[in-house]
């Protein structure tokens, strides 16, 4: 049987009923989800799966992640609702490549793991599974594993195995929809010039899931906890000149709105405005102990997120500008950034 894996939280589970009722069928999971964004989502959910396939001894498959073809699939029903039109294109697409794949291995049934996510419809993934096996002349094995408490045990068992519990189906229009009925900034969307890892990004995760990995290789206990706090993204921002020209310029701290800056003094490498400080590369450098040749440089390979925040507390100023050189003029700085309370999690080694 070939197995369709979406996530670990939803496989976890349904892997585990499926070996209890079927001790003697030969299991192969395949992980097919190019509906996915974005790509670092795709490659932190196929890394749980990974481990709830070793966890009950099935071989995993990858199949191609191919965004493109997925976007011209659902073409046209982009502002579709969960369990609308949009979601059964995407089960018959994912579902058809699977028995495709189940076909290629010889294999004779075929299911989902999708069968187990709470915001699937469960008749939708059970029309969707009989019409592609009888397309390719197979056996769609469709498990309500969720009645009887199965939602609540397949919950416990991800809490129980510290799996990577994300929260949204996984396409952009779903995402996007979501984020908009929960009044949420959409920062999964987003990613900085420089990729630095952000606070509470799907890198920072990707990082935490990937020492996870390694933590439970090495036999080493570990704790994964969550904390609330006060997260920002700068969304763009530049400095003009006296004559409106693009300075280029590179910004530490947090800021919002439009203000002028009036340098009124400057000393070893720092200008002094009443709401920016300015500061030159070569004193950025200096207290950073880095070795910029320019602005674009710096922009677009930045020190990591961490270290700028101790490279921030080196400056009495809460917000920073770093340019190639300062003059004593007023110039227009304008800044947009988005400021919302939010939750990450935290891996503590014990």
């Amino acid at each position: 049987m070939l197995a369709h894996i979406c996530c670990s939280v939803d496989s976890r589970y349904f892997l585990k009923k499926l070996r209890e009722i079927l001790p003697h069928e030969n299991i192969i999971g395949f992980f097919y989800n190019p509906n996915i964004h974005p790509y670092n989502e795709y490659k932190l959910r196929l890394l749980d799966v990974q481990r709830s396939c070793a966890k009950y001894g099935i071989a995993l498959l990858e199949g191609e992640y191919d965004l493109n073809a997925w976007l011209k699939a659902v073409k046209g029903l982009e502002n579709e609702a969960e369990r609308g039109a949009r979601c059964e294109v995407c089960f018959e697409e994912r579902l058809e490549v699977t028995a495709k794949k189940a076909k290629e291995l010889g294999e004779k049934r075929i299911t989902t793991t999708l069968f187990m996510s709470p915001k699937k419809s469960f008749e939708q993934l059970n029309a969707a599974s009989e019409k592609i096996a009888a397309r390719y002349d197979m056996e769609a094995l469709c498990f309500d594993f969720r009645k009887n408490g199965g939602t609540q045990a397949q919950f416990e068992l991800a809490r129980t195995d510290k799996l990577y519990r994300q929260n949204y189906c996984g396409c952009m229009y779903a995402l996007i929809c979501q984020r908009e009925a929960q009044k949420r900034f959409c920062g999964e969307l987003l990613n900085p010039l420089g990729k630095e890892i952000l606070p509470s990004s799907i890198e920072e995760r990707l990082d935490i899931y990937e020492k996870v990995v390694k933590c439970e290789k090495e036999g080493i206990d570990f704790a994964l906890t969550k904390e609330k706090f006060q997260n920002y993204r700068l969304l763009w921002g530049r400095v003009l000149d006296e004559n409106g020209n693009v300075v280029p310029s590179w910004f530490l701290g947090a800021h919002d709105g439009n203000f002028e800056a009036a340098v009124k003094s400057v000393h070893e490498g720092c200008g002094f405005a009443e709401h920016a400080l300015f500061v030159e590369l070569w004193q950025f450098n200096k207290r950073a102990k880095r070795s910029y040749k320019s602005i674009k440089e710096l922009i677009f390979n930045p020190p990591p997120f961490e270290e700028q925040k101790n490279i921030h507390a080196k400056f009495v100023n809460s917000f920073v500008v770093v340019v190639e050189n300062i003059k004593k003029t007023t110039c227009k700085i304008e800044v947009k950034s988005t400021f919302y309370e939010d939750v990450r999690e935290v891996l503590a080694i014990l």
